[in-house]
């Protein structure tokens, strides 16, 4: 005998609210948390290798970093920030426990900026709120310009896309227009920077919108409230 039981319940609520709890205590000592998205090889470690040299001159960051296996992205970029390894063993996104699992990792400190490199999958981290107040697609010239239609909740839910690797666009069948044309389509408010994280091109606009969100969250009543990417799903 077959028996259904009717639940008006929302079961996702819970998660919401920890991802809730989570950005507002965040918020509440200073820290910015800022979600990293793309493809695998899309360049978020070096990215967040040029962002901490640069912000780290003036401000406390803090890094997260989520990997299938390895910590090889850790050893990379404990020289510029205060950085924990989240190996996941096979799940193909991060959730805010290990968020807060990983950040109790870090030492005791107030930190500026908090970055979350998730796992690379434009995927499954799209529909997971990890407590962040901005997420970031990052996505490369070597890509192809189109990833925005094929994979439209990743960007929908994003704030902002960092284009990279903009040194090979001689070599590349990428059109930047085209790609922020398609981003836009989905996300008409999404930020866009172009960026050679190599030889930092880019990467001082790149964190001058991010000092600008920060103070936004730290004084909401001189500038629109920001949103978290949960709103938009």
């Amino acid at each position: 005998m077959r028996e259904t039981i009717t639940v008006n319940q929302d079961v996702l609520a819970a998660r919401r609210a920890a991802a809730d709890r989570f950005r507002t205590r965040m918020g509440d000592c200073g820290t910015l948390v800022v979600q990293l998205l793309s493809s695998p090889g899309a360049g978020k470690t070096t990215l967040l290798e040029a962002t901490a040299q640069r912000l780290s001159q003036r401000w406390k960051v803090a890094i997260l970093v989520g990997d299938l296996a390895t910590d090889r992205d850790a050893q990379r970029l404990a020289p510029y920030a205060p950085t924990v390894q989240i190996t996941t063993g096979g799940t193909c996104h991060l959730e805010l426990p290990l968020i807060e699992n990983a950040y109790a990792q870090l030492p005791p400190d107030r930190y500026d900026f908090l970055f979350v490199e998730d796992v690379g999958n434009l995927v499954c981290p799209a529909s997971h709120d990890v407590g962040q107040h901005l997420r970031v697609i990052v996505q490369s010239v070597t890509e192809g310009d189109d990833k925005a239609g094929k994979y439209p909740k990743a960007f929908r839910t994003a704030q902002a896309l960092v284009i990279s690797k903009i040194d090979l666009l001689p070599h590349v069948p990428f059109m930047v227009d085209a790609a922020i044309e398609d981003a836009q389509a989905i996300q008409p408010h999404l930020e866009v920077f172009s960026v050679c994280a190599l030889d930092h091109k880019g990467i001082a606009p790149w964190c001058r919108y991010l000092e600008k969100q920060r103070e936004q969250m730290l004084h909401p009543v001189h500038a629109q409230p920001m949103t978290s990417a949960a709103s938009h799903s």
